[in-house]
């Protein structure tokens, strides 16, 4: 390994660390909570909370709106490129309008012991119920029941855990 290689990689992982301690000062978030990888990215001015033994994995979002919130529950997954947002357009109206574009916004709540697979996206206003399962590259514009199993575009219900 160059010796130019070491010395970006050094910068790169200290300035990735800074930035998860800046995230754990400026919200909500548990102490054993895992950043699992690089590039994650919390951002915006509404409100953060997230329980123990969770974590969140390689290139995923949380886009926090003003007076908005997200909250992870305890022991979720969350895989990589995963997006969570609070915030967006509200489709129902003409764009060709540039000035005056409403938006909708919608707190997102994630129960406790979900698990979220890969590059996931999670609209504004959604309620994720404990010990649920949302399969990779999934869209999810509804409400999904505690103990289900979901995946698609948009995400939909494939069936309940069968617990034994």
């Amino acid at each position: 390994m160059s010796l130019i290689y070491k010395l970006l990689y050094n910068i790169s992982n200290y300035h990735q660390n800074l930035r998860y301690k800046i995230y754990r000062n400026n919200y909500s978030i548990s102490d054993d909570f895992r950043f699992n990888g690089k590039d994650i990215f919390f951002y915006g001015k509404g409100y953060l909370k997230i329980e123990n033994n969770s974590y969140i994995g390689s290139l995923s979002t949380i886009q926090l709106h003003e007076n908005c919130s997200v909250t992870i529950g305890q022991g979720c997954s969350i895989s990589h490129n995963v997006r969570i947002y609070t915030t967006t357009k509200d489709p129902d109206f003409d764009f060709s309008d540039k000035n005056n574009i409403p938006i909708k916004t919608g707190d997102v709540l994630i129960g406790k012991n979900v698990w979220i697979g890969a590059n996931v996206f999670i609209n504004p206003g959604i309620k994720i119920g404990d010990n649920s399962v949302i399969g990779a590259n999934s869209v999810v514009t509804k409400n999904v029941e505690p103990f289900g199993i979901y995946g698609g575009v948009p995400a939909k219900l494939l069936r309940m855990k069968d617990i034994k």
